[in-house]
């Protein structure tokens, strides 16, 4: 089934008012617990390499 091009344009008039769009604020809290998780994800995933590299270097020395 075709539309043409003012159906079209109107049905996404139509789609694009049912949208609800974030306030400033919600923005703002959304995009500060980005960066703090991505964060925490560094640490968390630095700490775990730290520890297996420590834990190979003692190994190795170990027997070798």
């Amino acid at each position: 089934m075709a539309t043409n091009p003012i159906q079209f344009v109107n049905q996404v008039r139509a789609e694009v008012s049912k949208v609800v769009w974030p306030t400033r604020r919600e923005v703002f809290l959304t995009t500060v617990m980005v960066f703090i998780m991505a964060s925490l994800t560094a640490v968390f995933f630095a700490l775990v390499d730290l520890a297996i590299r420590f834990g190979l270097q003692g190994i190795l020395g170990f027997f070798g």
